[in-house]
């Protein structure tokens, strides 16, 4: 005899699986890939049915619903950020920074499977206009959320990576303005160095800015340089490493370290201009008379630049006397300019990355190899160098279009 089929209060035929309670509410029961029971509920048949499709959807695919359900956009962090084993200490640090700031005690306490692409884009909206975040940041918040949404996929707990392509669309608002990091002018150079060179008070600051300002190494570059990375009789100058400061998660402090170059286009070696050449033979004078740097980091002894008490310069040092020596050079200047009665010849802020940035301008506009640029800089992409260090200044547009008279009509 045939088994008789079962029906709901309003007499419609249900599938294996549904029941009809007895408060009228609708429920499905299912056993996943992984061999457990699961129960969904719905007020209505048709709702229940859609409900049943998704599961199927997310079965055939391989998906597990119920993680989705249970997990959150932390979780998913906590266990990407466990498993990401081939990262620097200074990636990790730089993850943890800005997951924590941006991310966690709102967008992440979310469900994953609940995040979808409209989600983020609203949720990084806010973050640029309510937040005020800067274009950077919140590139760096993308990065680490893109690649959590992406280990989930590859878990398995979701379909599709709720991130793809939200930053594209982002970058094409009005709201993505990105500043550019400007170089000095050759004027401004000029002012600069002449100031600190004939300042007591800042001397001592000559021979690292020149070296800066001369090789265009990453200032991590610099600061990590060894005398026995330096051949003075070959005037040659090998970067093959980088001295990071980051905040240790686990031992909850700042702490140094010597890493590998940015890329591997970074290891490279730079020839010595006459100007960084003496600043390096002037440095090894000075430390001749108050002693050379003790400090021991990663197992690297011997750094060129470090402090009176025989330590590691930090680049917040270093960043921290720019800052001075362009504040007092100011203020001399514009009392000196308005005794004299003349406009002042002032100095921008700037970092020592700027000085990076300057002479990659300076570079530029000396040189048309690109594939030698290209390697002194240390990029793995010519379209760096080109997009985003070089930078036509104005005296050197001038001279290209005086240049141009008589030669177009």
């Amino acid at each position: 005899m045939a088994k008789e089929k079962r029906k709901d209060k309003k007499g419609y035929m249900l599938r294996i699986g549904e029941c009809q309670r007895t408060d009228g509410r609708y429920s499905y029961s299912y056993t996943d890939r992984w061999k457990k029971r699961h129960t969904v509920y719905a007020n209505s048949l048709v709702d229940l049915r859609e409900k049943e499709k998704q599961i199927r959807m997310d079965i055939d695919s391989g998906i597990n619903p119920n993680a989705a359900k249970a997990l959150t956009v932390n979780d998913m962090f906590d266990r990407f950020i466990e498993r990401k084993y081939d990262i620097k200490p200074t990636t990790r640090a730089k993850y943890y920074f800005d997951f924590d700031h941006y991310v966690r005690e709102g967008f992440g306490k979310q469900k994953i499977g609940e995040v979808h692409y409209s989600d983020v884009k609203k949720f990084y909206y806010d973050l640029l206009e309510g937040n005020k975040l800067k274009p950077g940041t919140l590139d760096g918040v993308n990065t680490v959320l893109h690649q959590t949404f992406q280990l989930a996929v590859r878990d398995e707990v979701i379909r599709g990576n709720p991130t793809e392509g939200v930053m594209a669309e982002i970058k094409r608002s009005d709201l993505w303005v990105k500043p550019k990091r400007h170089a000095l002018t050759l004027p401004e150079q000029k002012e600069l160095m002449d100031y600190i060179s004939d300042n007591h008070m800042f001397k001592g600051w000559v021979p690292l800015i020149t070296v800066l300002l001369g090789t265009g190494m990453r200032i991590g570059e610099c600061l990590g340089l060894r005398w026995e990375d330096i051949d003075l009789d070959k005037r040659l100058i090998r970067v093959d490493h980088n001295l990071v400061e980051y905040k240790d998660k686990k031992l909850g402090k700042m702490v140094h370290s010597i890493q590998s170059t940015k890329t591997r286009a970074g290891v490279r070696v730079i020839p010595m201009i006459d100007e960084v050449y003496e600043a390096f033979i002037t440095e090894f004078e000075f430390q001749q008379c108050t002693g050379f740097c003790t400090e021991e980091i990663s197992g690297y002894l011997g750094f060129i630049f470090a402090t009176t008490d025989g330590n590691v310069m930090k680049r917040s040092a270093v960043n921290n006397a720019i800052h001075r020596i362009v504040d007092i050079h100011n203020e001399e200047e514009n009392k000196k300019a308005k005794a004299e009665k003349r406009e002042p010849n002032l100095i921008p802020q700037f970092t020592a990355h700027q000085l990076r940035h300057t002479f990659c301008t300076r570079f530029c506009e000396n040189e048309t190899n690109l594939k030698v640029i290209q390697e002194i800089m240390g990029h793995a992409d010519i379209t760096t160098t080109m997009d985003i260090y070089a930078e036509a200044s104005p005296e050197k547009k001038q001279e290209i279009m005086t240049n141009l008279q008589g030669k177009i009509f």
